[in-house]
């Protein structure tokens, strides 16, 4: 079952958002934005540093919009959450170990976004590593291990995932050799996520469910992004400027993870303002990528919306 329910208050409001959106960007496509919003009503089942068990936490069926939320787009550097909880799955059940090496590339992969970083993670993951082409048997080989995320993915069984491409990594220049194989002819095989999986993965890392609630401190911390102005100027690759968190009131804060190429611009993130419900929010958008304006102005309308979205 969907992990959020829709109700008419939340669905009303979510459709004055998509009217504001399209007013004030006129030149976006219907089809170039999907975004899922989750709302917080009280008591709010997250932070709760381990107090509910995660059949408990899931059987809460929290309010939600949700627009295109299952449409599958390139995730960019989005993906990067979803092979952070694997790893620390991985972790979790000895099934690799912690190395200075690999510390330093899960905090550069997610507070950076750094794609070499990534690169190490997503070897850790699979025990696969880029090179030249391979002959066809070892090449078979090597793309069942990498499958190896997906596999997990789809074991828990989410209807949220079912549709979700989750084994390629994040490139700068882009892939050659094998890796350039994987993705197919017409990059039929890219990785691939839509903004309500998007959001599930979220909401259970700030619901501490993810692996345990030590580990989903962790993952939050390692999102955190400070809204204080000085440290954002002298941080250019920042992930808030351009994205959801520049909406935001500094009394704000946020935990989140950008994603962006020459093609999409992405966000997903957690908010929580002064004396209103606390909210998720994943936004992906196409086309636009150059538009710095877009997501910032999404995440200042939602927070003036959930001021009206009380019960």
């Amino acid at each position: 079952m969907p992990f959020f329910h829709r109700d008419e208050l939340l669905q009303t409001l979510g459709d004055r958002l998509l009217d504001k959106i399209w007013d004030r960007f006129p030149a976006l496509a219907r089809n170039q934005i999907a975004l899922t919003w989750i709302l917080y009503d009280d008591p709010v089942p997250v932070n709760t540093g381990g107090a509910i068990s995660p059949n408990d936490f899931w059987a809460l069926s929290v309010r939600g919009f949700s627009y295109r939320g299952v449409e599958c787009i390139y995730p960019a550097s989005v993906v990067k959450l979803f092979y952070l909880v694997a790893l620390e799955i991985w972790l979790e059940n000895g099934m690799i170990a912690m190395t200075p090496e690999l510390r330093r590339a899960i905090a550069d992969m997610i507070v950076d976004s750094s794609n070499d970083a990534t690169g190490l993670v997503v070897d850790s993951l699979t025990g696969t590593t880029s090179g030249p082409e391979l002959p066809q048997g070892p090449f078979e080989t090597w793309q069942w291990q990498r499958n190896l995320v997906n596999r997990y993915y789809q074991s828990l069984g989410w209807k949220e995932l079912d549709s979700v491409n989750i084994n390629q990594k994040t490139w700068c220049d882009g892939p050659y050799g094998r890796e350039r194989a994987f993705l197919g002819e017409t990059l039929e095989n890219r990785n691939a996520l839509t903004t309500d999986a998007t959001a599930r993965l979220l909401h259970g890392i700030i619901g501490g469910v993810a692996v345990t609630p030590q580990r989903s401190q962790a993952m939050m911390d390692l999102m955190y992004r400070s809204l204080d102005p000085v440290l954002l100027a002298q941080d250019p690759d920042n992930q808030v400027t351009g994205f959801l968190g520049a909406g935001l009131p500094q009394t704000a804060q946020v935990w989140s993870k950008a994603g962006l190429t020459s093609r999409v611009r992405h966000d997903a993130a957690y908010i929580e303002l002064p004396d209103k419900p606390p909210f998720l929010l994943v936004v992906f958008t196409e086309g636009h990528s150059k538009n710095e304006a877009l997501l910032p102005f999404v995440a200042s309308e939602v927070s003036t919306l959930v001021g009206d979205s009380r019960q």
